[in-house]
């Protein structure tokens, strides 16, 4: 007998196929949900700055007493009080070729004589170089078999820098032991002692009423606070107070002095908050592009300008931007009042006088003013009448087939580097800037005519908008308006655009572009009134240890990955960066792991992210903190 089915069965049928599909997706929905609530938590960043440095790990007993001289990025370790969200685990699911199953290597501390070691500017090895053109003093690094594998030490007193602005005036005497300066130029009012600290009166050899009211005076003679001038360059800087004062004017200036008798220069400089490198002109260029500089300035810095065929005044015109100043104030300038003073002779003044007049006539520079102790020049707009006056003035003449903007090891020219070419008398060669601050954010002339491959006016402003996110993003993982960091390094700036983002704090940012890069961008960081350098990172950065706050290095290790030993370029990272000092890497995930292990070794404290896209984004992002120790702790520790 056959069954009977209590209802048709094509409807049965569909009755069973829909629990079914319904149950798939639900299921499906269920799956979903769950993986972008696991996402969502995994790259919750850290929303203030004691949750970050809890994070990555931070030692907060590792530091100092109370008190003035305990480090400022102590933070509370309550774990209960922390994000519930978790480091990203690569480990796992990545395979690189250091890995936590092999033994991460340790570094040493160096000895402590190393504890203001420059390499390419260490004396000792400098010496055996040609003294002629003060070729000794130039750049002259360690080869592979002599680089240092340890870390270099902070003094055993070593505290944290004051913060901006307080650092313009003081700094901690035990941070940079050195009395010479205080004792060899007490009375220009350079720098003094006042206990436990150093006092910059802002006093310089050629300004005894202090670089401010000598600021008021050349200001009286051409206009600082218009906007019009932003960029400036400050030759033999002494401690950088002309640069110092120049800052509340919205005028960025490079400072740079030669690592020399006057111990420490640049480092006084770099240790209140002032841009600075070491750097001397001597027979290479300036590491700075062509058309870089709005001023440019010379208070006693005894460089020779009229001699070498007026080879240094010619390498400042190569900087220079067009209608850009040169101010020179100290010998011979003034010279009939000061001859006595000088220990010179009245016709010896005279006569360098009278030559560096005729150098600046050659390179086409007309006089502005002389007044008192100040002597400014001004570089023509464009070369329209250079080029005609080449009829009169056979030397120096213009140079034909050369790339103005190459100054990484290369030598300074006695030919004057052309400007662009322009259709009347009227325009700015290479086109004109904006005033600042429009001019930060404003499309770069070298951008408009289109001399940057690859870089339009849309890809600027995408670029903006990029780090104007990526900067939103940093404030919510390390305290970038807190002003914990002061002296800030990118060392692949591109074209200046984490320096734009940051324009708002009270920061500075070295802007650093690879020597050996196929796209030469430093020229479009000028002209955006920003300042940064070229630099090879298979060498060493013209600076003292311990002179920069925050890193930022943005796909530098996938650069250099098979140029040279990562180990060296952290390690010379851990050389540059304050104790307490951030970085933050962004490169793929393998080289973020690779790097991690290593810094481990050198006393680093890191955490993977993700990217402030999302958990999809290949490119990761790892924030490491150099923890606090001095050589004498490190010594104690072995």
């Amino acid at each position: 007998m056959a069954r009977e089915y209590s209802g048709s069965p094509k409807h049965h049928q569909l009755e069973s196929k829909r629990k079914r599909l319904t149950w798939i997706l639900g299921v499906s929905g269920l799956c979903v949900l769950s993986y972008i609530l696991g996402a969502w938590q995994n790259n919750n960043a850290p929303t203030n700055r004691s949750e970050v440095y809890t994070r990555v790990g931070c030692d907060v007993g590792s530091s100092p007493a109370a008190g003035e001289s305990q480090p400022s990025q102590q933070v509370s370790s309550s774990s209960s009080s922390s994000s519930s969200s978790a480091a990203l685990d690569f480990q796992s699911h990545h395979q690189v070729e250091i890995t936590k199953s092999v033994e991460v290597q340790k570094f040493p501390p160096c000895d402590m004589s190393y504890s203001e070691y420059t390499p390419c500017q260490h004396p000792a090895r400098g010496r055996k170089f040609d003294r002629n053109m003060l070729k000794y003093r130039e750049r002259h690094c360690p080869a592979k078999e002599e680089l240092l594998l340890c870390l270099i030490p902070a003094p055993p007193k070593y505290k944290t820098p004051f913060k901006w602005p307080q650092s313009r005036d003081y700094a901690w005497y035990d941070n940079i032991p050195h009395k010479e300066l205080s004792v060899e130029k007490a009375v220009q009012n350079w720098v003094q002692v006042e206990g436990d600290r150093f006092r910059f009166p802002g006093g310089g050899t050629m300004f005894p009423r202090g670089a401010d009211a000598y600021i008021d005076d050349i200001n009286e003679l051409i206009p600082l606070t218009s906007g019009k001038i932003r960029t400036a360059i400050d030759t033999g800087c002494g401690v950088a107070s002309w640069g110092a004062y120049l800052l509340k004017r919205d005028i960025q200036a490079m400072s740079f002095a030669p690592r020399d008798t006057h111990e420490a220069q640049v480092q006084f400089a770099l240790e209140r908050g002032v841009p600075a490198m070491i750097g001397i002109m001597a027979s290479q260029r300036l590491p700075y592009p062509a058309r870089a500089f709005d001023m440019a300035h010379c208070s006693r810095c005894l460089i020779p300008w009229q001699k070498y065929d007026g080879m240094y005044l010619i390498e400042v015109d190569r900087v220079l931007r067009p209608g850009g100043y040169w101010i020179l104030s100290g010998p011979p300038i003034h010279w009939k009042k000061y001859w006595r003073g000088w220990e010179r002779t009245q016709e010896d003044l005279k006569q360098e006088q009278d030559a560096i007049e005729d150098v600046a006539t050659r390179i086409c520079w007309k006089k502005v003013i002389e007044k008192d102790d100040l002597s400014i020049w001004q570089k023509p707009i464009n070369h329209i009448e250079c080029v005609k006056s080449r009829n009169i003035y056979k030397t120096p003449h213009i140079c034909k087939s050369d790339n103005p903007d190459s100054a990484w090891y290369r030598n300074m020219e006695t030919c004057i580097t052309p400007l662009p070419e322009v259709s009347n008398p009227d325009e700015v060669a290479g086109g004109e800037v904006e005033k600042w601050p429009e001019r930060a954010f404003a499309v770069p002339p070298r951008i408009r005519s289109g001399s940057i491959p690859g870089i339009t006016a849309e890809k600027f402003q995408e670029d903006n908008e990029l780090w104007k996110n990526r900067v939103s993003h940093y404030k919510r993982i390390i305290p970038i308006h807190q002003g914990r960091y002061r002296n800030v390094m990118d060392m692949n700036a591109n074209i200046g655009g984490l320096a734009a983002a940051l324009s708002k704090y009270p920061v500075w940012v070295m802007n650093v572009v690879p020597a050996n890069t196929n796209q030469d961008t430093l020229g479009v960081i000028y002209e955006r009134g920003f300042i940064g350098t070229y630099q090879d990172w298979c060498e060493a950065f013209s600076t003292y240890p311990r002179t920069y706050d925050l890193i930022h290095a943005s796909g530098v290790f996938s650069i250099y990955q098979d140029r040279c030993d990562i180990n060296c370029i952290l390690l010379e990272m851990d050389r540059i960066l304050r104790p307490e000092g951030t970085v933050i890497f962004r490169d793929t995930v393998e080289l973020l792991v690779k790097i991690q292990s290593i810094t481990e070794g050198m006393r680093w404290k890191s955490q993977i992210m993700d990217h402030e896209s999302g958990p999809f984004n290949p490119e990761k992002i790892l924030v490491s903190v150099k923890t606090y120790w001095t050589g004498e702790a490190a010594q104690n520790q072995q």
